[in-house]
């Protein structure tokens, strides 16, 4: 039987964890676990998240000082999973925005043999709501920029939905992964085709978040774009 955790890195969402735990949870997956990575929420995330942790063993929580980043927050996620004896690890946002009712094509697509499984939205049947014309043209000129200039076949190379295999973690130098914002998506994927990991694209409906705020921000963008520069150029 395949261990499976799901990393969600957390910062001010005390209006969606409690409900996107239980939905996950009543997915009724054998052997699936949640590991929630608090970066010191001031709205009481990391409270509510040790609550959860109190009632459902299946949930476990990592808290951390500050608001240090998603990348290193599932950089941590990745590294505790492994020593709790994880075969797969997903990424997902803990905002709703990924449906959890998802989650048993990625497992499906992974026990088909594939080693890092992406939750697309730039592929035939999958999608975004509620994002307005200029922010998802914006967004499907970066991805194709993206591809461009490092070569990459992954069409949704941005999407935070996604399962890895434990031999894939294992494999990718974490130490040596600059980015920590949302590009550390784009870097990932990068190094795993680089590395030749077996990548496979599913379709998923993207819903941009109902409750709280998007932590999107120019100083992200930037980033995005500075480090395909940095992953074309470096020696």
């Amino acid at each position: 039987m395949m261990k499976k955790f799901i990393i969600l890195p957390t910062y001010n969402e005390k209006d969606n964890l409690a409900d996107l735990i239980k939905a996950i949870l009543n997915l009724q997956i054998v052997d699936l676990h949640i590991m929630v990575i608090d970066d010191n929420s001031p709205d009481g995330t990391g409270a509510i998240a040790d609550q959860l942790s109190q009632t459902h063993p299946e949930v476990t929580v990592i808290h951390r000082a500050g608001k240090m980043g998603l990348g290193s927050a599932y950089i941590a996620g990745f590294k505790k999973a492994l020593a709790l004896g994880a075969d797969y690890v997903f990424e997902m946002d803990a905002d709703f925005s990924h449906n959890p009712k998802e989650i048993p094509n990625f497992i499906k697509a992974m026990q088909a043999g594939y080693d890092v499984v992406i939750g697309s939205r730039r592929i035939p049947d999958g999608g975004i709501l509620n994002w307005g014309v200029l922010r998802n043209s914006m967004s499907k000129g970066a991805m194709w920029f993206s591809r461009l200039v490092l070569g990459l076949k992954t069409k949704d190379v941005t999407s935070g939905f996604r399962c890895y295999s434990r031999q894939v973690i294992e494999k990718i130098d974490w130490q040596k992964v600059k980015s920590n914002g949302y590009s550390f998506q784009e870097e990932t994927i990068f190094l795993c085709e680089k590395l030749g990991f077996r990548v496979k694209e599913i379709p998923i409906i993207f819903r941009d978040r109902v409750k709280g705020r998007s932590k999107l921000s120019r100083t992200e963008i930037l980033n995005f774009f500075l480090t395909i520069l940095r992953l074309r150029f470096k020696k």
